[in-house]
């Protein structure tokens, strides 16, 4: 599919367009054959395998051998790898690995997918990074140094980041993602140009004629002759100059764009080269004859690796600008066209790929806690590894820029869910096994903290008794509250307040009972709590408000609730002593699904006809008053007369905990909509009294914030206008702030003065021809159930809180039921750090590269064992220079010390981010800038002792000694 650049390329390529550099000599053509392969989007993984992605490979490594002068570029791991594992013979793999010798087949980024910049979460994005990168290593000995990501829609200024950490060296400018890594991942960056990453799909003497010589992939299966629709003119004698003539000229329009004498070429589009014998047979002849006749054309052409691209480029040592921390989002194709809309697509799909995620990051931690305390354990570790394993490839999987997006059609969305869904059992049954499974009446959960902190949470565990009482593992009593369920009226929802080291699991024993339970000492510390209802009140009879206000208080806010129209009032800061009008309610976008009526909304692009409008009619309001959590319930009716809401949210308001537990200043906060109408887009508006000038900060893939100033565009000002937020976005004034953090991806935008508005939800159908054809019509009729927490506070005291919140609240304590176990000894890190990654890899990684390459020549074409006891280790300092005057300072710590309580640590290696490179092995190419610092990073020490400086992020290998 198309997606041009146009007004990205205009922003980056200022300099160039204007001024382009002298050239000497001829144009230096690098043509780098590849085939963009969607993982996902309009068919299948299985479909797209069988009818031509599998062939891709089989068709280029023969062809490749045929002919020294060809190349190729290999992009998505996960086609390679079914291939691999699944399609190629012995011959084949022997081919690869001489081709790979010769530096004629080049693997580029070796990500499992080539993901998605704007929706994705910093683990996510690295997960599925290493997962590619690890089986390249093991399998091949190679490392990917350079980046091929053509078609997501926009670029975020994280990505760069995770490039150079892994060592990418180049992505033609140079790009700082980091503005407090600065120069320390610094990286050179190659946009393409206006004809984006295809090859040109026509040619002036033929209407059907290309240089796709191969045509067009057909589903399901392959015709039998060969014979493909669309397929290009084949180069002739009659055809030969006419083919060298287009090629020369689009050459030189895109030179125009270039630095150098040297330009990238790409030659292919999606879906191409399953038939690569027909591709080369015919572009081998037109190379020959340009290069024949290289001075009339004043072009010289050559099949390319991208490695070989950049490596010309970097040899002319020309001085580059540098571009700050800056992102390129939101994408448009079209002068007025925003592609903002897959910001919220399929909402249900991004918040279960991100709830997969988290159970993810609990299992590692703790079967690598488990295999370093019991390495001949009850748990066969290929079992739990083979689950482990299947998880990363479903999470890793749905990353894809038509997966996490949304812009997929139903039946691929079903398979991420599946994949994910079944992924996600194997683990819970991996969960399980890591513990005993007790017998008796009573029931015993076991809770696991993530997190290598310390935390204090509260737990909702769903029930069927009326009431209960809990127990930690000492046998005291745990302040708990139990009340009849908002979703259900035969359950119950029993709130446990619980404590948990870094790392650590405790085991609670609940006790149930049919009768409720009078205040006395039977009942323990379980509080039960009671529905308040109040009268629902019609929009229609908002004549006086602010009458009646109804406080809700605890240690931190003085919530106060309107009765005249059920909305939140104002929320005061008991710390700041001030107070902010604070309202939030349900609106949405009404969009046009007529082609012929103007600009439509679909999966990617967001285009409202108007203004929102007020989506409901009337709002019912419930209050469970207690003494662990508060509960305001609240139900917006779309008619005054309708019996069943459309939305609700439910406010959770933590209540004084004992021992000073800091939980009073998050709002949990829980919402249900759908299905909704069609062409419908609705969101929560968050209207509070700050003057933030219509300025919204949002976060780049959960790793750095980026201030969004209102634009103020002629046209679609309101989608052009919108941002993703992944994890937190924020508005604020001189004195407050107000954050909302999420546990998955939204659009999120400030249309006004003091407002925040989050997009929930969006049901669209229009009758464009190309949706219609490939089922992306977003027909989405699900009920979604998302969550935010909400902050408000000083600008001196929300900083330090909404970094660890936001992964408060996306790795929730774990709850395992029916379980026991002996407690773990805590692992806890400073405030200011965050414990990214912990787990066993199982990829054949070793501490000497030239012993691995070895290995590799010697082994037969069969499997590797993996290496259950070296532990990969990321650790990320959480804050940016000079947001905080303690937490934004370097920290040093002990890494023997930090993990004592999980084992005794052996070894420390410290690794490039994906763990293939030994970092002092590691050399990036420096590139001549116009700024120039120094890199700064500090080694690690014989005494384990580590410095982490602000938004850094190291890797290491850690090898236990086993007990």
């Amino acid at each position: 599919m198309r997606r041009a650049l146009d007004q990205l390329l205009a922003e980056i390529y200022w300099p160039y367009t204007t001024s382009p550099l002298q050239r000497n000599g001829p144009i230096q053509t690098f043509v780098i054959p590849h085939s963009h392969m969607d993982v996902g989007w309009v068919y299948t993984i299985q479909e797209s395998m069988h009818a031509y992605a599998g062939n891709v490979y089989t068709s280029v490594t023969e062809e490749l051998t045929r002919n020294k002068q060809r190349k190729f570029i290999a992009v998505e791991q996960e086609f390679f790898r079914l291939w691999w594992d699944s399609v190629a013979t012995d011959k084949h793999r022997q081919q690869v690995r001489q081709l790979l010798k010769e530096g004629r087949l080049e693997f580029i980024i070796g990500g499992q997918v080539m993901q998605d910049e704007a929706v994705t979460d910093l683990d996510d994005d690295i997960l599925q990074l290493t997962e590619g990168h690890g089986f390249l290593y093991e399998t091949f000995g190679v490392r990917p140094r350079f980046s091929w990501h053509v078609d997501p829609f926009g670029a975020s200024a994280t990505t760069p980041v995770l490039f150079a950490l892994a060592g990418f060296h180049a992505l033609q400018f140079t790009l700082l993602g980091s503005p407090s890594l600065r120069e320390q991942q610094e990286i050179f960056t190659h946009t393409m140009d206006q004809f984006s990453y295809c090859t040109p799909s026509n040619l002036p003497f033929s209407n059907s004629s290309g240089f796709y010589w191969n045509g067009v992939a057909v589903f399901p299966d392959p015709p039998k002759n060969g014979v493909y629709p669309n397929m290009s003119l084949p180069v002739t004698k009659e055809t030969l100059r006419p083919y060298a003539e287009t090629m020369v000229r689009n050459i030189q329009q895109r030179a125009a764009w270039f630095r150098t004498n040297h330009v990238l070429w790409p030659w292919g589009c999606d879906k191409q080269f399953y038939n690569s014998s027909v591709q080369f047979a015919n572009m081998d002849p037109l190379v020959n004859y340009i290069n024949q006749n290289s001075k009339e054309f004043g072009v010289t052409v050559q099949y390319a690796t991208l490695s070989e691209y950049f490596q010309a480029v970097h040899q002319t040592n020309l001085t580059w600008e540098v571009r700050g921390n800056e992102d390129f989002l939101p994408y448009s194709s079209e002068p007025f066209q925003a592609w903002t809309g897959f910001f919220t697509s399929r909402n249900v799909l991004k918040g279960v790929a991100r709830k997969a995620s988290s159970k993810l990051k609990a299992a590692e931690t703790l079967f690598t806690q488990y295999r370093v305390s019991y390495p001949d354990g009850p748990v066969p570790k290929e079992e739990a590894l083979q689950k482990l394993k299947a998880l990363r490839w479903a999470v890793s999987e749905v990353q894809h820029h038509d997966g996490i997006t949304g812009t997929e059609s139903p039946k691929v969305a079903n398979m991420y869910m599946e994949h994910l869904t079944q992924a996600m059992m194997g683990v819970d049954e991996l969960l399980a096994a890591l513990f005993i499974l007790p017998q008796g009446l009573d029931t015993h959960i076991v809770v696991y903290n993530p997190l290598a902190w310390n935390t204090t949470a509260v737990i909702n565990v769903t029930v069927t008794f009326p009431m209960a009482t809990v127990f930690d593992d000492q046998g005291q009593p745990v302040p708990a509250q139990i009340q009849g369920s908002a979703e259900s009226n035969t359950t119950y929802d029993l709130f446990i307040v619980v404590d948990l080291g870094g790392l650590q699991h405790r085991k609670y024993l609940v006790r149930f009972s049919e009768k409720p339970c009078e205040e006395g000492p039977e009942c323990g510390l379980t509080h039960q709590a009671w529905v308040v209802p109040f009268e629902r009140q019609n929009v229609s009879k908002w004549l006086k408000t602010g009458r009646r206000l109804l406080p809700v208080l605890n240690e931190c806010y003085k919530i106060k609730l309107d009765q005249d129209t059920n909305l939140l009032h104002s929320i005061t800061d008991r710390q700041a002593m001030r107070t902010v009008t604070v309202s939030q309610d349900f609106w949405e976008y009404q969009v046009n699904g007529d082609v012929s009526a103007g600009p439509i909304s679909d999966n990617y692009v967001f285009s409202a006809n108007s203004s929102a409008v007020r989506a409901y009619k009337a709002i019912g309001l419930e209050i469970v008053p207690g003494k662990v959590i508060t509960e305001i319930r609240q139900y917006f009716y779309r008619e005054e007369t309708d019996e069943v809401y459309s939305f609700s949210v439910t406010t959770r308001v933590p209540q004084g905990f004992p021992r000073g537990r800091p939980l009073c200043h998050r709002l949990e906060q829980s919402y249900s909509l759908g299905p909704l109408a069609v062409n419908t887009e609705v969101v929560l508006r968050t209207r509070t009294g700050l003057k933030n000038n219509r300025t919204l900060f949002t976060d780049d893939n959960g790793y750095q914030m980026m201030k969004r100033p209102y634009r103020p565009f002629v046209d679609n000002i309101i989608a052009r206008n919108y941002y993703p937020m992944v994890r937190t976005a924020y508005i604020e004034d001189d004195s407050s702030r107000l954050v909302l953090l999420s546990e998955r991806a939204h659009g999120v935008s400030s249309q006004a003065e003091g407002e925040l508005e989050v997009m929930l939800h969006r049901r669209l159908w229009n009758n464009q021809l190309w949706n219609l054809g490939y089922n992306l019509t977003l027909n989405d009729s699900s009920v979604v159930r998302p969550s935010l927490w909400m902050t408000l506070g000083s600008l001196a005291a929300t900083p330090s809180l909404h970094q660890r919140e936001a992964l408060e609240l996306q790795h929730r304590p774990v709850v395992i039921e029916h379980g026991m176990g002996a407690p773990l000894r805590p692992v806890v890190l400073p405030d200011n750090l965050h414990l990214l990654t912990l787990c066993v890899p199982g990829w054949a990684y070793s501490s000497n590269h030239t012993l691995h390459l070895r290995s590799i020549g010697k082994r037969d074409t069969g499997t590797t064992q993996p290496d259950y006891n070296r532990v990969l280790m990321r650790i990320m300092h959480l804050y940016e220079t000079g947001v905080d005057p303690v937490l934004s300072q370097p920290v040093t710590i002990n890494i023997k010390e930090v993990l004592q309580s999980v084992g005794e640590v052996r070894v420390l290696e410290e690794r490039s981010l994906t763990g293939t490179w030994d970092i002092s092995d590691l050399r990036r190419w420096e590139w001549k800038t116009s700024e120039r610092g120094q890199r700064s990073s500090v080694g690690t020490g014989g005494d384990f002792n580590v410095t982490i400086l602000p938004k850094e992020i190291r890797t290491f290998f850690v090898s236990f000694k086993l007990k």
